[in-house]
């Protein structure tokens, strides 16, 4: 049932017949109870009766190749029935009694777990997605089927995406890819989350995919052969050096491409492991003697060596990674893992369903043996996550933050390994330890050195964070963490401190909307408004504005429901440079009197992290966390201050980021480029060439963003296409 390829176009799949799903499942399960799957079969077919799908297939096809997707994972009985009868609380007559009472309660608990509370009765839309998520997460940590059955309902649903109307697909891919496939991979099911981005990207980004589609076939046609003859060149030096092993090449799927293009500061062509073998061998000790042996075959590309044997992902992924200058020249990335760690890397926690005291079921023994971490912890993280924050979608930020997966590795000064996410800095680590020293932390020390809290993370650092007595985090400190789990522990802290300077913000967020229709504050009386949204007082009112949780347009409509017109169309976003910066940017050094203005050496735009330069003369100068600029403040605390963004940047503006783009110099490279920053939704406001030569040149461009995320994706469009050589952001 596995899609034979990620990415794949997808098609209609024949309907398992109720005899094949029971043949399958009694294929690694002969204890299965197969009279409770057969009434399960036929109970999903009876309730769904003659409802359909949008592809105009009978609506039970749906539930029963998603239990035919977890047949290939080997899950339990009750996680197959669960598959059968996911829909039928929420689309059909059926109740939970009736579930309970026909399969029993495991079953019913489970069913209602994966049910997707489409009937909650919430205004706003993100209110709404939010508060299912959130008891989705609830659920998925009580009993991790009830994610596998989720994860399985979504890759059917994403493999039939095209016969769902257009509006639709787009909200649906957005979801998958920053929701369901990172969730797939905190407990290691690689195979499935490659497939949902594939799948989502195909719909979210169809001109970059077919854009990386044709480099890969150039590619393909220029180094296939070469390819081809890799595999068994490999396997050749490893048997000569007394290692069995068998090696399958592949190639790196275009989402997969995207993602390195989005991060990394270099162009298509100097992607170093587009190309990838995955090298299986007999015992864990083969695998670093493979090492060894292909090391001493071909060159080791420097800083390119992963050891995830040693140090096991948080989902227990253990493979050994490096990259070599292998045959033919190649730049080729190696994997180097036994069977059973391979499968693990595919199926992650569903490579641990099996015979155990006479029983088929999850050997959670085994799980944590495997890498010694039980992965169902980063559900649990993600519970903490909610507990600390206030709701909404707020801290669904906080919980998408969680799930990503790019780690470093740090330490306590007694060597307990501490696994952060990519960028994490000390406050994140000192949560990751015990909240309590999170709370009580004011300094830190990196390898024995006193260093500022704004420090990121290396792999190897050893940590001893400082603590003091009071529980008081500083409201800028938000800025220098990473985790969902710190983040949302520290607004938890600062929510009643703050309170002033969001009631500041919506006074100033509505005087502004007022103005466009020649309003004004001072002449008003709100309490129309306050009835209205059922809201106590004024300040509560402006707490809201500031937040983000009210729309200033919706008040000044209450107020003048004759200019709603004019308020609802209003201007279009406003930029964000130096005398809008009060309504943006928030946090120290924003005293009154104090001018500030946006360091051009970086261009900062909403989403990244922003830090303040106060200087007597200059004012405020914003700059993002990374610019070089910074390096000559490095010994000069008392000029920093940390910055956020206010909700209102990411919501009512737009900011200019700095380009710099190397292409050929040919006929119409210039359009191309100006075409695919349109076509991502950016607007060029400045552009100038510089040191033009016979086969590059290279340009400065200006273009108006809505945050940090849409600035990426124009660079990953850019660098996808062939005569762009390479382009980043101006960083100073």
């Amino acid at each position: 049932m596995r899609s034979a390829e990620a990415g794949a176009a997808p098609r209609r799949a024949p309907i398992l017949r109720q005899f094949e799903l029971i043949e399958a499942v009694k294929a690694y399960d002969p204890t299965a109870d197969e009279a409770a799957l057969n009434r399960a079969y036929v109970y999903a077919m009876k309730m769904h009766g003659s409802q359909l799908r949008a592809s105009g297939d009978p609506y039970f096809a749906h539930p029963i190749q998603v239990a035919g997707i977890l047949t290939d994972y080997r899950l339990d009985t009750a996680t197959i029935i669960t598959a059968l009868l996911h829909d039928v609380v929420e689309d059909t007559s059926a109740t939970r009694d009736d579930i309970a009472g026909m399969f029993g309660e495991e079953i019913a608990i489970l069913v209602e777990g994966v049910t997707k509370l489409s009937r909650l009765e919430l205004q706003a839309e993100r209110t709404r997605q939010a508060e299912n998520l959130r008891k989705f997460i609830l659920a998925i940590s009580r009993d991790v089927r009830v994610l596998l059955v989720k994860l399985a309902d979504r890759l059917h649903n994403m493999r039939t995406l095209h016969f769902v109307k257009p509006e639709k697909r787009e909200r649906i891919s957005r979801e998958t890819l920053e929701v369901y496939a990172p969730l797939g991979r905190s407990i290691g099911i690689h195979s499935i989350a490659s497939e949902l981005e594939e799948l989502a990207f195909e719909h979210l980004n169809p001109t970059a995919r077919t854009a990386i589609e044709r480099r890969l076939e150039a590619l393909k046609l220029e180094h296939g052969r070469a390819i081809e003859g890799v595999s068994s060149e490999v396997e050749r030096v490893l048997t000569e050096g007394g290692i069995p092993a068998h090696v399958k090449g592949r190639q790196k799927t275009p989402y997969s491409i995207w993602r390195k293009l989005q991060r990394k500061s270099v162009g298509f062509s100097s992607l170093s492991d587009i190309y990838g073998f995955r090298v299986l061998v007999e015992a864990e000790d083969d695998c670093y003697r493979a090492l060894g042996i292909i090391h001493r075959a071909w060159p080791m590309v420097p800083e390119r060596f992963k050891d995830f044997i040693s140090t096991p992902k948080s989902n227990n992924y253990r493979s050994l990674h490096t990259t070599v200058v292998g045959p033919s020249g190649l730049r080729i990335e190696m994997q180097i893992r036994t069977a059973a760690m391979n499968r693990v890397a595919e199926d992650g926690v569903a490579a641990h369903w099996s015979y155990k005291n006479q029983s088929y079921g999850l050997d959670r023994e085994a799980m944590q043996a495997d890498g010694g971490r039980d992965p169902l912890q980063n559900l649990r993280h993600l519970v903490q996550v909610i507990e600390h924050g206030e709701g909404g979608e707020d801290w669904v930020e906080h919980a998408k933050l969680e799930m990503y997966l790019d780690q470093v590795f740090v330490f306590t000064p007694k060597g307990a390994l501490i696994t952060l996410p990519r960028g994490g800095m000390p406050l994140d680590f000192a949560y990751a330890v015990h909240t309590e020293v999170g709370d009580t932390a004011v300094g830190v020390k990196i390898n024995g050195e006193l260093k500022p809290m704004r420090t990121p993370l290396q792999n190897g650092d050893v940590i001893e964070i400082i603590r003091g007595s009071k529980r008081e985090a500083p409201a800028d400190w938000r800025n220098l963490t990473v985790t969902g789990r710190a983040r949302s522990a520290i607004r938890r802290h600062i929510r009643t401190n703050e309170r002033g300077e969001f009631i500041r913000l919506g006074r100033a967020a509505l005087e502004q909307t007022l103005g466009r229709v020649d309003k004004s504050l001072a002449d008003l009386s709100l309490k129309p408004v306050l009835e209205t949204l059922a809201i106590s007082n004024e300040d509560d009112l402006f707490e809201g504005l500031g937040r983000g949780r009210l729309s200033p347009a919706a008040v000044a409509e209450t107020l003048f429901p004759a200019l709603a017109p004019r308020l609802r169309g209003g201007p279009e976003k406003q930029r964000i440079e130096g005398s809008t910066a009060r309504l943006f940017v928030r946090g120290g050094g924003l005293t009154p009197g104090v001018t500030v203005h946006f360091g051009q050496c970086c261009t900062p735009v909403p989403g990244d992290r922003i830090v303040g330069i106060l200087e007597p003369d200059a004012g405020l100068t914003v700059h993002t966390i990374d610019c070089q600029t910074l390096a000559e403040y490095a010994d000069n605390d008392a000029v920093w201050s940390d910055l956020q963004w206010t909700p209102q940047a990411e919501t009512e503006a737009v900011a200019a980021v700095r380009l710099q783009a190397t292409m050929r110099n040919a006929p119409g490279v210039l359009g191309e480029v100006a075409t695919l920053i349109g076509q991502a939704g950016g607007n060029i406001i400045n552009l100038s060439l510089a040191h033009r030569q016979q086969d590059f040149f290279d340009v400065m461009v200006d273009v108006e963003v809505e945050d940090a995320k849409h600035a990426t994706t124009i660079i990953a469009a850019l660098r996808a296409n062939p005569s762009v050589d390479a382009v980043d952001r101006v960083r100073g």
